[in-house]
């Protein structure tokens, strides 16, 4: 059911009201990884309970403990849950979000005060969290607002979790979200998920996204002498943290990407020449990435090498170094304690379980190789498993017609790089179909210096989010693919696997479970 021609033009036509609520958002520094923030989180959740209440959804902000972080016990932000519609006869959908932001100073490189919206003559809307988290629920927002401003029901019922600590592991909410999905908890008989937390493959082709990687993050602690010494009394003297920890940074992964620990790639099998079809028909290429990039770095030449590198691999990344001199000019001290800060992003079958013991293993291997008398520690941050999904459900059906309406385009089907932790939570606590549904494009540079939202994408992706509400409601629930193939193998056919997969009996339906594999 398409959305109502009033819903569009009534987008188009508070246009600048809904960039000016944005800025207002943006304006909120909610830095969920620094505790001088942490009030600055606190700010951001109670303006957005205001707005939810303001448009009619009943709300309850969710204390969630406390926490420790850099030494510190601090409050954890509250998450805020929420309901509008209780229609039995219409589907119930969970809408996932998140309020807090990447650190971010001018100092970093931005061109302007990343905490002030800025609009740019070519439609760019820059500013943190623009396009990482905010404006996307800014755009539900915008959804709310033309229906409570018109009076006219939503066609689904709905159901809303946003926290504030999802930058920094989402802590506290996945008990939150299995104590809620039991009987007679908010989300209790939820249909189907939605989170609009990611990002298109390129700048011109809209996505939807099947999958996510996990992630394991460490940080590697360094130490020896009880103050900063001075390098011309001290040098070639004493064992030096920094020079340890960039000897055991140097042996984490090499230029071409490979990670060096023994045994982490080699949990992932290697695809199948079926497998790279299914990149080879994604509207990407090389330029694409040198162009979000800023530069001609690709690891590789080939579109599916890269493809996979971001997808289907896991990744070995360095994020920088805690506790060296770092300010403007020359001083020659020597840190008396450095911490390395790495993260690697997971895919199936890997987890954070089954990384972090080869990590800490392979790093204190290494460590005694260098025969320093400094003292090493090893820290496991957060992490989250990764995820994939059936993109043949009807939760997915009904975003590709609203897709195709909004844009007039076929959506890329994606698995994205990233990682949002509490979306695996979802699918195995709910039980249920769960779909991400980007807003922004591949070049925002979420998490990067002048992090941005196009107007058109903030617009158009609003009337992308409602008329998947519309599109939602009319959909027939049925089985999902994967559901159908295995009763009907069970029911009809005779049931034998090999490697796991049910054998044909029918062609069809072997074809059907066949290609599934290839997405778990």
């Amino acid at each position: 059911m398409p959305a109502p021609t009033e819903f569009l033009q009534f987008v188009d036509g508070n246009a600048d009201s809904f960039i000016k609520r944005l800025s207002d958002a943006v304006a909120i520094p909610s830095i969920s990884g620094d505790p001088i923030h942490r009030h600055d989180v606190v700010k951001m959740a109670n303006w957005l309970n205001s707005q939810l209440n303001s448009y009619g959804v009943q709300t309850q902000m969710v204390d969630l403990g406390n926490h420790m972080m850099d030494g510190q016990e601090l409050p954890l932000p509250p998450a805020i849950l929420g309901r509008i519609g209780t229609d039995p006869g219409k589907k119930i959908v969970l809408i996932y979000g998140h309020f807090d932001v990447q650190p971010a100073n001018k100092s970093d490189g931005w061109d302007t005060d990343p905490f002030l919206l800025v609009t740019h003559e070519d439609g760019r809307l820059i500013g943190r969290g623009s396009s990482d988290d905010k404006g996307p629920i800014l755009g539900w927002l915008n959804v709310l607002q033309y229906h409570h401003q018109v009076g006219k029901e939503l066609p689904v019922n709905m159901r809303f979790c946003f926290e504030g600590m999802e930058e920094s592991g989402s802590e506290g909410l996945d008990d939150l979200v299995k104590k809620e999905s039991q009987p007679g908890g908010w989300f209790d008989g939820v249909d189907c998920v939605c989170i609009s937390d990611n990002y298109w493959l390129n700048t011109r082709t809209p996505a939807l996204t099947y999958g996510l990687r996990g992630l394991a993050y460490f940080k590697v602690t360094i130490s020896g002498p009880a103050r900063d010494l001075h390098s011309g009394v001290f040098g070639r003297t004493v064992h030096e943290p920094m020079t340890d920890l960039i000897c055991l940074m140097s042996k984490l992964v090499d230029v071409s990407g490979n990670i060096l620990i023994p045994g982490v790639d080699e949990m992932v099998e290697p695809p199948t020449d079926t497998e790279k079809a299914i990149y080879e028909k994604l509207d990407y290429s090389v330029a694409d990435v040198e162009e979000s990039a800023g530069g001609q770095i690709a690891l590789s030449a080939s579109k599916v090498d890269v493809l996979m590198g971001r997808m289907r691999y896991p990744s070995l990344s360095m994020h920088g170094i805690e506790g060296a001199f770092s300010g403007a000019g020359a001083k020659t001290v020597i840190p008396a304690k450095v911490s390395g800060k790495f993260s690697i992003r997971l895919v199936p079958p890997q987890t954070p379980e089954l990384v972090e013991p080869l990590v800490i293993q392979y790093l204190k291997s290494e460590f005694a190789k260098l025969n320093s008398k400094n003292k090493l520690s090893i820290e496991n941050l957060h992490g989250g498993k990764p995820w994939v999904a059936d993109h043949r459900h009807w939760n997915f059906e009904a975003a590709k017609i609203a897709t195709r309406a909004v844009y007039q385009q076929e959506p890329d089907l994606t698995r994205e790089g990233g990682s949002i932790p509490v979306t695996l939570t979802f699918a195995e606590s709910l039980g249920v179909n769960v779909l991400l549904l980007p807003m922004g494009r591949g070049d925002d540079g979420a998490h990067s210096t002048n992090e941005k939202l196009d107007r058109s994408n903030f617009l158009e992706g609003t009337k992308l989010l409602g008329t998947y509400l519309y599109e939602l409601s009319a959909i027939p629930k049925i089985l999902n693919i994967k559901s159908w193939a295995t009763i009907i193998s069970f029911k009809t056919f005779k049931r034998t696997r090999t490697e796991g997969v049910v054998k044909k009996t029918i062609p069809s339906v072997h074809a059907i479970v066949q290609d599934l594999r290839f997405w778990q």
